[in-house]
């Protein structure tokens, strides 16, 4: 178990998920509202009405609680998988550019890529971010025989964000049409190439040609 999936995989007790998604919902509104520098234990523990001990014993970092914040947003709005491959990496794309709309789901992305810049951990809890939802995605994509790469998880998601946060320019239908067209010219079939998973633990099965 990873640790971006731990804290998905502990609210699977009832009571613990309640408690992580009450909290959770105080620390998003918290740094929507005021920003990452607002978002200290000793001011979620008094939103939330929780004990620090409690914050630290689901979140040990600040990096950690961030995220949570990121992955429950990003597993909620996996698509589904019906529809051609096109079709479900196009609504993955939708949803990440409503989330990148919305300052309290762009919110602890934003804070996270900041940590990473000068916090060994919070750069590798974003890497480990990255590589589950780029599983979630290609779990999806599976059924079809198509699968996204990380370099291809790079082309599909980076140009959102550069457009979104950097050229402050709206994020158009068809954009996000042009970035799924060039994967889709370029996509590689799991019959065709060995592949392994982004984060190296485990491979994809192949195909011997005969």
């Amino acid at each position: 178990m990873t640790n971006v999936t731990a804290g998905l995989e502990a609210s699977q007790d009832p009571r613990v998920g309640r408690t992580r998604a009450h909290v959770l919902g105080h620390a998003r509104r918290l740094l929507s509202a005021e920003g990452p520098d607002a978002v200290t234990y000793s001011e979620l523990a008094a939103r939330a009405r929780v004990t620090r001990q409690t914050l630290y014993r689901h979140w040990p970092t600040r990096e950690a609680l961030y995220v949570d914040l990121v992955l429950e947003q990003s597993m909620n709005g996996l698509p589904d998988d019906s529809g051609t491959p096109e079709q479900i990496v196009g609504r993955f794309l939708c949803r990440l550019r409503d989330d990148m709309d919305d300052p309290a789901q762009a919110g602890p992305l934003v804070a996270l890529i900041g940590l990473a810049d000068h916090e060994p951990t919070s750069h590798s809890a974003l890497r480990q971010l990255v590589i589950s939802v780029c599983d979630a995605l290609n779990a999806l994509l599976e059924p079809s025989g198509h699968r996204v790469s990380p370099d291809d998880y790079a082309r599909l998601c980076g140009p959102v964000i550069f457009q979104r946060f950097i050229a402050r320019e709206p994020v158009t239908d068809q954009f996000l049409g042009m970035l799924v067209a060039t994967w889709a010219a370029g996509a590689p079939h799991a019959a065709d190439q060995p592949t392994e998973s982004p984060s190296s633990t485990r491979g994809t099965p192949q195909q011997e040609g005969q």
